[in-house]
């Protein structure tokens, strides 16, 4: 019952863990809760970080006093592009993004609101924030086909593609620029464990559960890197 073609619900996009932790102050611009976290000067020149899972130089540039720009690029490649802004009350954050990491690029937008401040006389956009709602994202992301069979499951989405055997073997993503390799496992007839490596390290276990109904499928994305959990709802299509 997992085949089929399957839509993300975009009000059922819960995070929870540790926030979102960013500093600029001085002209420099650091991300505390990137793994590893890197610092760069925000002057919108391309600069290199220590290798993320999708990116190895940033550009930071500020557009306002309370605005900035995020593009991250990969060998060479643009991978994201963000602008940010924070409210006049400095409460909250609302993000637009550009995702070029699949074939089709992927645009969005995003709330978060502010848990802890940043250092004083430092930029808004300073101090811990955690992701509060997905205002839109492109269908490219939302949506995703899967086939099962008796010995794995085949996974598409944005022109990348898994197919992995429940054998405990790691099986690649084609079309992924992070590289990331994956391992199933059969838990039930109704659940499905993916466990994500990038670089030799867990970065993601995703618990897939489809419902008694087969019209709608849950996603726990638990990940150890940054600490954070991530529900996600998807409703079968026609």
């Amino acid at each position: 019952m997992f085949d089929g073609t399957w839509k993300t619900r975009i009000d059922s996009i819960r995070v929870s863990g540790k926030p979102d932790v960013y500093e600029l102050s001085g002209g420099v611009y650091e991300c505390k809760s990137c793994v590893p976290s890197y610092k760069v000067k925000a002057d919108g020149t391309d600069q290199a970080v220590p290798l993320q899972d999708y990116w190895d130089h940033a550009a930071v540039r500020i557009l306002s006093s309370s605005s900035i720009e995020v593009t991250e690029k990969k060998a060479g490649k643009v991978m994201v592009t963000v602008t940010e802004n924070v409210s006049d009350d400095g409460s909250r954050l609302s993000g637009n993004f550009t995702s070029y990491l699949g074939a089709t690029p992927v645009t969005g937008t995003y709330t978060e609101k502010r848990v802890a401040p940043g250092p004083q006389g430092s930029h808004p956009i300073s101090g811990s924030w955690m992701q509060d709602s997905v205002g839109n994202m492109s269908d490219a992301a939302r949506i995703v086909t899967l086939q099962l069979s008796p010995e794995g499951l085949k996974m598409t989405c944005n022109g990348q593609t898994t197919d992995a055997k429940f054998d405990g073997k790691a099986y690649p993503t084609v079309g992924d620029p992070g590289n990331t390799m994956v391992t199933l496992r059969k838990l039930n007839d109704n659940q499905i464990e993916e466990t994500d490596r990038r670089q030799g390290k867990v970065h993601d276990v995703i618990v897939w559960t489809l419902a008694r109904d087969g019209n709608t499928l849950m996603t726990v994305d638990t990940d150890p890197v940054h600490e954070t959990k991530t529900t996600v709802v998807l409703d079968r299509q026609p």
